[in-house]
């Protein structure tokens, strides 16, 4: 298993939250673009789905990514997320 707060438990949050939100968990995606101290979390989903995932003035979206930066602070590693359309 891997160490809390790598890419990959972080990849696992980001696509547990996603697939909790969406009408169709089935087309949720999550990879990741390493770079030396940051990653890229890419987030796809169904295009009917993406404005549950970006929530009403974009606090769903905003939310998420408060996650993320918490997650960041505490491991020394940033992550970034990328919501694909």
């Amino acid at each position: 298993m891997a160490e809390p707060g790598t890419a990959d438990n972080v990849k696992e949050l980001v696509e547990h939250i996603a697939k909790a939100l969406v009408d169709q968990p089935e087309h949720v995606r999550v990879t990741e673009v390493r770079g030396e101290n940051t990653a890229v979390i890419e987030l796809t989903v169904a295009k009917e789905d993406m404005g549950k995932i970006i929530g009403k003035q974009g606090r769903t979206a905003i939310a998420i990514r408060t996650l993320l930066s918490n997650v960041s602070m505490k491991t020394g590693r940033r992550f970034v997320l990328e919501i694909i359309e």
